[in-house]
């Protein structure tokens, strides 16, 4: 690509001074990209949270929630995310600990974590995106 730039000729301009709102736009070009290619192929939170478990798929649950962790369950999975494509390494699945919740099927909200001190209450996704009765009777209003 070829670039021609049509400067003023200014006898009592040095070429320095006429070069320098030049250099000064080619700095500020090179910070921002420096700054938009520096997250060097990390997620920038663009996948959403869901963990996999017995063949179900499961999502968070925002909202003020009242739950109790029950026993371990055995491994839930989050699946890969590959929000950043052409990264070179090709994602696995993240195994997680998944545990019942006291008064809930398991079939409907699991929690996951790496600790019962440290979970996130998940729902199995429904096709019209509700959450399932006994998931909903949990959310405080």
């Amino acid at each position: 690509m070829r670039v021609a730039l049509s400067l003023p000729r200014d006898a009592d301009r040095s070429a320095r001074s006429r070069l320098l709102p030049l250099s000064s736009v080619i700095v500020m070009v090179g910070v921002v990209l420096t700054a938009a290619c520096t997250t060097e192929g990390q997620a920038n939170g663009s996948c959403a949270f869901i963990a996999t478990y017995e063949g179900r798929t499961y999502t968070d649950v925002s909202g003020h929630i009242d739950f109790t962790v029950g026993n371990t369950l055995g491994t839930a999975e989050f699946p890969p995310c590959n929000d950043t494509p052409n990264d070179g390494d090709p994602e696995l699945p993240e195994p997680t600990t998944a545990y019942a919740v006291d008064g809930v099927d398991p079939r409907s909200a699991i929690a996951v974590g790496s600790t019962p001190d440290d979970v996130t209450l998940v729902a199995v996704q429904r096709p019209d995106d509700s959450l399932p009765p006994e998931v909903e009777a949990l959310i405080r209003h």
